[in-house]
């Protein structure tokens, strides 16, 4: 019996419509997994970028010495815009830092001259941040009052209280051990960088190992189903606002004793605005909801090489911000492309 020959079909264009449309797939895909790197990785590579041409431009920059001074110089910073961090991500904001910052100084030089106690007047200037915080918290948490309005007020009325207390004078503890801690060094290395690598590895813990901190990346999230979800969102935000005075305490009782003065002028807008933007160079969301401690502390780190490279390579205080601006103005595009190719997937 004759069989009968099959005739193949002509290919047509519908033959490679599968590979085309899974091609069309995978570039989306991959510029998703490209742009979620950069997102959380940008920081890196600006960071990466800086440090080597400024090893290339200059000399001195690698030197022990510079590296240790940068680190000293941005110890403060980096604290507060550690503690900080978790406000942001908890969908707040604390502006009113750069008042505590002043506050704290006064109060823990204050301390100290009255009673002659070094250890009493470190602990009072602490406390007052901690305590300023808290007052933050409460007012934002309990009395629901947005974040920016009111530590946009209570910064402004803890400078106020901090020009009384200091009576527009420069406070100067006389005890030679007050500086100790801004001006004393273990192994080579300031308390202040110490002290600051303490401040980066609870805050870190806090964010990544505690409950607080899943609790903190879900109220930023979404504080609605947070809280049907059982989380203690006004505790939550409460504390990381308590959190973020406190640091900024402990920041200024450092420079306060590295410089073995204060008074009431010190912080102010220019702090508060190298703490928002080493947050934000960082990578953490100003919207809330997420954010790292390692990526702040890259974004500081940044903003300090900016400075000491500029300082470096003898450009003009004048042209200095504008350069400053411009970097920063990078690193957060690098960041914002990053997450909007992410958000193709």
């Amino acid at each position: 019996m004759t069989q009968t020959p099959t005739r193949s079909r002509p290919a047509t264009s519908d033959d490679k419509a599968p590979d085309a449309a899974s091609h069309r797939k995978a570039i989306p895909a991959f510029a998703g997994r490209a742009g979620l790197g950069l997102a959380r990785y940008g920081i890196v590579l600006s960071f990466a970028a800086l440090f080597t041409v400024l090893s290339i431009l200059s000399h001195p920059f690698l030197s022990r010495v510079n590296l240790l001074n940068v680190l000293d110089a941005n110890a403060a910073v980096a604290m507060t815009a550690c503690a900080g961090t978790l406000v942001v991500i908890a969908g707040d904001l604390d502006i009113s830092v750069g008042g505590i910052f002043a506050l704290s100084g006064v109060v823990a030089a204050k301390v100290t001259i009255l009673s002659s106690s070094v250890g009493l007047g470190i602990l009072a200037g602490c406390a007052t941040g901690a305590a300023a915080g808290l007052f933050n918290g409460l007012i934002v948490a309990v009395g629901r009052v947005n974040s920016f309005v009111a530590t946009l007020a209570t910064g402004i009325m803890f400078q106020s209280v901090a020009l009384v207390l200091a009576a527009g004078n420069t406070l100067a503890p006389v005890q030679s051990s007050y500086t100790t801690l801004g001006r004393g060094t273990l192994l080579g290395v300031t308390y202040g960088i110490w002290l600051a690598l303490l401040v980066v590895l609870l805050t870190g813990f806090l964010l990544s190992r505690a409950r607080f901190g899943r609790q903190t990346l879900i109220v930023g999230c979404n504080p609605v189903a947070a809280r049907l979800s059982g989380i203690p969102v006004s505790a939550v935000r409460c504390l990381a606002l308590t959190l973020s005075g406190a640091a900024a305490g402990l920041a200024d009782v450092i420079v306060t004793s590295r410089s073995a003065q204060t008074d009431a002028n010190v912080g102010g807008t220019t702090f508060v605005l190298a703490v928002i933007a080493a947050i934000a160079v960082g990578g953490t969301s100003l919207r809330g909801g997420q954010g790292a401690i390692w990526r702040t502390v890259l974004g500081v780190l940044f903003l300090g090489l900016v400075a000491n490279g500029l300082n470096l390579l003898n450009v003009e205080p004048t042209y200095q911000q504008v350069v400053t601006g411009v970097l920063i103005l990078l690193a957060v595009t690098v960041d914002s492309l990053g997450r909007r190719t992410a958000g193709t997937t």
